[in-house]
């Protein structure tokens, strides 16, 4: 179906810390947004239910299925997607430790893998292994088994607060 120009609205939204202003098909999904139109096809579309996690990105910090949501309903705000998150270094830790230990094999779940880990590690501490299951229990994997990334994402956290906890002594 095509689309007509009168067909279309204004969506302006800041994407990865800089600002975006597009016409939109108001039924375009935020994640066929962002890879189509964007081309930042690192938030997969998987089951197109929000049922996977595949297209996990932030919206204004908060962790959201983008196939569950139309471009339009994030005028206004901030997305940041896993590209947006290795470009400013927020996961550099957070992928050491998938790769130490072997929390990744196919990589089609990983982005939104990460999107929802560092979102939770966000909140600061160590979380307990239930809570970090908790957490990524909206993120489908078929290879791993999740143990491999329970203990990467655990690992992180530990990482993280024993920096803090060094930096602090550090004062």
């Amino acid at each position: 179906m095509n689309m007509l120009a009168s067909d279309l609205v204004p969506l302006t939204l800041a994407v990865n810390g800089a600002p975006v202003a597009r016409m939109v098909a108001p039924r375009t999904t935020l994640a066929d947004f962002l890879r189509a139109e964007l081309e930042l096809t690192a938030t997969h579309v998987g089951c197109e239910m929000g049922a996977c996690g595949a297209c996990l990105v932030l919206l204004d910090g908060v962790p959201v299925h983008s196939c569950l949501v139309f471009a339009v309903q994030a005028e206004g705000q901030k997305v940041e997607t896993v590209e947006g998150l290795v470009a400013r270094g927020a996961l550099a830790r957070l992928q050491a430790a998938f790769h130490e230990r072997n929390a990744l094999q196919c990589g089609f779940c990983t982005p939104g893998m990460l999107v929802n880990a560092f979102a939770l590690l966000e909140r600061g501490g160590v979380p307990e292994r239930e809570e970090i299951r908790d957490a990524i229990s909206g993120n489908y994997c078929r290879c791993t088994g999740y143990e491999a990334i329970v203990d990467a994402i655990e690992a992180a956290a530990r990482q993280a607060a024993a920096e803090s906890a060094d930096a602090e002594g550090a004062r």
